[in-house]
């Protein structure tokens, strides 16, 4: 059985809805770093920013990262949109991790 990989392309909100789009292969630890603002230089930690809102999983690195980078390259109305059209009421996704 061939090994799956699994690469994710996330969101992050603050209370206030600032927004952060990411990539990881590992989305359990990377929101786990987020939360205890394991950078304290990072906007992330600046802006409080570390509720999950979004994210997509994905087999293939280039696809992932391609899809990061068109994310980030977004209105921020267009990434409200797709954060509602699965998350309309914002919840963290990884409130339970």
């Amino acid at each position: 059985m061939a090994y799956q990989y699994a690469f994710y392309v996330y969101i992050l909100s603050s209370r206030s809805r600032n927004l952060y789009t990411g990539f990881t292969t590992n989305i359990e630890v990377r929101v786990v770093q987020h939360r205890e603002k394991m950078n304290q230089k990072a906007h992330t930690a600046r802006y409080n920013i570390h509720r999950l809102v979004y994210f997509e999983r994905y087999q293939y690195v280039n696809r992932a990262i391609a899809r990061e980078t068109e994310i980030k390259s977004w209105t921020r109305a267009k990434k409200v949109a797709l954060i509602e059209k699965v998350n309309p009421t914002w919840e963290d996704l990884a409130a339970n991790w």
